[in-house]
C-alpha cells in the first residue's frame, strides 16, 4: 500500500460512498472534501478529485484512459476476469480504450443522431400519455416504478428491437445492477449475484440475435448482428457485452434523472410554481436537475502515465482517478450563486453529468428529451399531484448510480 492510502487509512473517513448518510445526501461531505482534500486518497487506494477543474480534466486528458482489465485485476486480484460479469464487462465500450473504444462506438453512434433522437419525440409524448391515461383514475402510483421507468425501457426497447410480447420481463425486472460500478469492491456474493445476472441477459440476447438474424429489422440489434457476421468488426462476446450495456445503460440513468428531477421540483415548491407557471423553462430545468442532483455521480479513470501535480498530488501510472460529477456539478467556483440551490433559471449550466471527452454519454440528447417530455407532462396533466413523504425518500443503495427505490405519489 502507497505511503497516501496509509495517511487515508489513519484519516477520518471524508469518502465512504456505501455509508447510508453519504448515499441519502453526498452533497455535505462533498463540499468538505472540495475545501479539505480536493484530491483525496481514499481506503482502497484510489484518487477523488471532487473539483470541477481536477474532474473536467480527466475526462478530457489524453494521460487518462480506462485500463479496465489491469485496473481490475489491481483490485481483485490475477483470476477476476475468469468471472462471467467481469469478462463481459471488460467488452463494454464504457470500458475500453481506442481504438476498440472507437471502433465500437462508431458501430452504435448513427442511432443516437440529433436528427434520429429529434424524431423520437411523438413516440416518447405517446408513452407518456398512455403511461398517465392508464393511471391517473387511481389517485396515487409509485413515481418510480409506475412512471420513469417504464418510459426509457420503452424507448430501448424500440431502439433495440425487443418485441412487444417479450418486454413484460423487462417492466417487471429488478434494478439492481447498479453496485457493479461502484468503487468499493464487490463481496463474493455481489460478484455471484452479478454473474447470474449477466447470464440471465446473455440467454435472452442471443434470442433475440437468432431471431434479428432470421427477421432483420430497422434496429439496433439487426445493426450489430449484421456488423458480428462481417467478422472484423465484431466478435459475439463484444456483440453480447455491449448489448446489456446499451440496455442498461439506456433506462437506468433516466428513470433516475425523472426521479431525481421530480423530487428536488417538489421539494422546493417555488421552483415547481415557477414551472407550472412557465411551461418553457422545462430544458433549463432539466439541465438544472442534471446539476443539483446527476444520477450519475461518479465516472473513473487510470493514470496512462506518471502525473506529477494533479491538484498538488503525484498519481503514479496505474492508479484510478475517480472523477466525483455530483460534487463537480456544485462546485462554487463554476457556480457561484448558491450552487446548493435548485434553481431552474439559473444561466450557463452545463453540468458534468453525461461525462466529457472521448466517452461522453451517447444517449445525452435522449434522456434530456425523454426527461422534458416527462415531467412536462406529468405537471399539466396531474396540477394536484403531491409527494406522500418528500422528506425521507428511500434511496437505491448504490452509490455511481443515484437513484430513488420508490417515490410515492397522490392526487
Amino acid at each position: 500500500m502507497n505511503e497516501q492510502a496509509q495517511t487515508a487509512r489513519s484519516a477520518p473517513l471524508l469518502f465512504n460512498p456505501l455509508a447510508p448518510e453519504f448515499i441519502r445526501d453526498p452533497y455535505p461531505f462533498y463540499e468538505r472534501l472540495r475545501a479539505d482534500d480536493p484530491v483525496h486518497v481514499t481506503p482502497f487506494g484510489a484518487f477523488a478529485a471532487s473539483r470541477h477543474a481536477e474532474a473536467s480534466l480527466v475526462l478530457r486528458d489524453k494521460r487518462f484512459g480506462k485500463d479496465f482489465i489491469d485496473r481490475t485485476i489491481r483490485r481483485y486480484g490475477p483470476k477476476i476476469m475468469d468471472e462471467p460479469v467481469f469478462r463481459s464487462m471488460s467488452h463494454w465500450m464504457l470500458q475500453q480504450d481506442p481504438p476498440d473504444h472507437t471502433r465500437l462506438r462508431g458501430l452504435v453512434v448513427k442511432a443516437f443522431t440529433a436528427r434520429r433522437v429529434e424524431d423520437m419525440r411523438p413516440r416518447i409524448q405517446a408513452i407518456v400519455d398512455q403511461t398517465l391515461e392508464r393511471i391517473t383514475p387511481q389517485g396515487h402510483m409509485d413515481l418510480i416504478e409506475d412512471f420513469a421507468f417504464r418510459l426509457p425501457v420503452t424507448i430501448i426497447c424500440d431502439m433495440l428491437g425487443i418485441p412487444e410480447d417479450h418486454r413484460e420481463v423487462f417492466y417487471a425486472s429488478s434494478r439492481d445492477g447498479g453496485r457493479l460500478l461502484d468503487p468499493v469492491p464487490l463481496t463474493p456474493d455481489e460478484i455471484s449475484q452479478g454473474n447470474a445476472g449477466n447470464a440471465m441477459a446473455q440467454m435472452y440476447f442471443q434470442q433475440l440475435f437468432e431471431l434479428r438474424r432470421k427477421n432483420p429489422g430497422d434496429d439496433l440489434t439487426t445493426q450489430l448482428v449484421q456488423a458480428e457476421e462481417d467478422g472484423s468488426k465484431l466478435s459475439n462476446e463484444e456483440l453480447t457485452a455491449n448489448i446489456i450495456l446499451l440496455f442498461g445503460a439506456g433506462h437506468e440513468t433516466t428513470v433516475n434523472l425523472i426521479g431525481n428531477g421530480l423530487l428536488a421540483l417538489y421539494r422546493n415548491p417555488d421552483q415547481l410554481a415557477l414551472l407550472k407557471a412557465n411551461p418553457s423553462l422545462i430544458t433549463n430545468a432539466v439541465e438544472e436537475f442534471l446539476r443539483y442532483d446527476s444520477s450519475v455521480q461518479m465516472t473513473g479513470r487510470v493514470a496512462l502515465e506518471d502525473i506529477d501535480d494533479f491538484g498538488g498530488k503525484r498519481v503514479p501510472k496505474g492508479e484510478s482517478v475517480l472523477c466525483l460529477l455530483g460534487s463537480a456539478n456544485r462546485d462554487p467556483a463554476v457556480y457561484p450563486d448558491r450552487p446548493d440551490r435548485l434553481d431552474i433559471t439559473r444561466p450557463n449550466v452545463k453540468p458534468l453529468s453525461f461525462g466529457g471527452g472521448i466517452h461522453f454519454c451517447l444517449g445525452a440528447q435522449l434522456a434530456r428529451i425523454e426527461a422534458e417530455i416527462a415531467i412536462s407532462t406529468l405537471l399539466r396533466r396531474l396540477p394536484d399531484l403531491r409527494l406522500d413523504d418528500a422528506d425521507n425518500p428511500e434511496w437505491r443503495p448504490t452509490f455511481v448510480l443515484r437513484g430513488l427505490k420508490r417515490l410515492p405519489a397522490s392526487w
